[in-house]
């Protein structure tokens, strides 16, 4: 059985996004609708984390193969600074969740399969906590591209 590495990438990714949300809002505090919005976020993805330990008491989290690993995000570390870093740095938080949004997907699926109806209820959760991020992020992205690429030197 290899759910236990979705598992595993779900925590991980999970954890890595809320830290990415955190290092964005604080690098981007001058914009306060950014700051407390992916402040708000992170809270969400630390709270899919405690709705993954049941889960993670049963089935347990894999984290042994490099190749099943390949291809986690690492993360925002640091913010960018310039006319482009606030949609860049949205850019790059888009892509995280994008990426943990199509693992809650597939960890869905096999929980259907498998008739688990304590994991489809987090799966639903928080597939629809990271629907929500999608569009906020694709809004406020779209905010800001006029700016960034036309006008900002």
């Amino acid at each position: 059985m290899k759910l236990p590495v979705y598992i595993g990438l779900l925590d991980e990714a999970e954890a890595t996004l809320a830290s990415s949300f955190r290092v964005v809002a604080d690098g981007h505090g001058d914009e306060p609708d950014v700051h407390f919005i992916l402040q708000t976020f992170a809270k969400k993805c630390d709270a899919h984390r405690e709705a993954l330990k049941p889960v993670i008491g049963r089935y347990g989290e894999d984290v042994e193969g490099e190749e099943e690993r390949r291809l986690t995000a690492n993360g925002v570390k640091e913010v960018r600074s310039g006319p482009l870093a606030l949609m860049l740095d949205l850019q790059d938080l888009y892509v995280l969740v994008n990426h943990i949004d199509v693992t809650w997907m597939m960890v869905g699926q096999a929980a259907k399969g498998g008739r688990d109806k304590e994991l489809q209820g987090v799966v639903e959760q928080c597939e629809d906590d990271s629907e929500l991020q999608i569009r906020w992020l694709q809004t406020r992205m779209k905010q800001a591209a006029p700016q960034a690429l036309l006008v900002a030197e």
